[in-house]
């Protein structure tokens, strides 16, 4: 016995009628709208550029062209999508990088944070110390092979000696390399250098123009300044 839909679809089938099922679905990568909905989209490709920039702060031309092409040609509806969040996308169009900022001051002091969705990120004083060498290494790279040039690589044999002057001496040349790799696999996070690759080299980002800008260096200058006396005051002590 043939049931409701056997019938149905018998009846179609003789009228000719095509079915509206197997006509092939419509996408042109924005969001269905439904029937009589006249609200606003975001394009697909916008989307997709500033999923990018929450998932991982930055966008890098050299590894996600396409996306980077968005941030270039989209800017503004990029940071309208952002502007509630209190974000907003930097661009570097010389070196090739956007970048996610806190947009405006969002604490009272310096040393307050308030904002819901983005955990502020100190780095230790070893870090800022490595930071500012690397970002002496990548200005100099720059200056022989001009702005935004890549190929700012450096290998870690050359920051052992002035990492030794700053933090001593470890004992061992095996501690001293360990501390050093440490560092570097914390300041990769921060999206400053790449990972050490087989010959032990790193790759300096472009994004340490920004995070090691003159005023984070005259911060850790002044740090430093004020560190000097207190050491001076613990050898003096030691001595009595």
């Amino acid at each position: 016995m043939k049931s409701i839909f056997d019938r149905i679809t018998e009846k179609k089938a003789a009228s000719g009628a095509p079915d509206p099922l197997d006509k092939p679905l419509e996408n042109d990568g924005e969001i269905s709208r439904g029937d009589g909905d006249t609200g606003n989209y975001t394009p697909v490709a916008v989307k997709s550029a500033v999923q990018e920039l929450l998932r991982y702060g930055i966008v890098e031309s050299g590894l996600k062209q396409s996306l980077y092409k968005t941030a270039q040609q989209e800017q503004k509806k990029i940071n309208d999508v952002l502007e509630p969040l209190d974000l907003k996308m930097a661009l570097d169009e010389i070196r090739g990088i956007a970048f996610l900022k806190v947009a405006g001051q969002l604490f009272d002091r310096e040393d307050e944070w308030s904002h819901p969705l983005v955990r502020r990120q100190r780095l230790t004083l070893e870090q800022s110390l490595l930071t500012a060498m690397l970002r002496q290494h990548f200005i100099a790279h720059e200056d022989e092979a001009g702005i935004g040039a890549e190929g700012a690589t450096i290998h870690i044999d050359d920051l052992l000696p002035p990492l030794r002057d700053f933090l001593g001496d470890p004992g061992s040349d095996l501690k001293e390399q360990k501390r050093l790799r440490n560092l570097l696999e914390k300041l990769k996070v921060h999206g400053i250098v790449s990972e050490i690759d087989a010959k032990d080299r790193v790759t300096i980002k472009p994004l340490i123009a920004h995070l090691a800008n003159p005023q984070s260096l005259d911060t850790l200058l002044n740090h430093l300044k004020k560190m000097i006396p207190e050491n001076q005051q613990a050898q003096a002590g030691g001595r009595l």
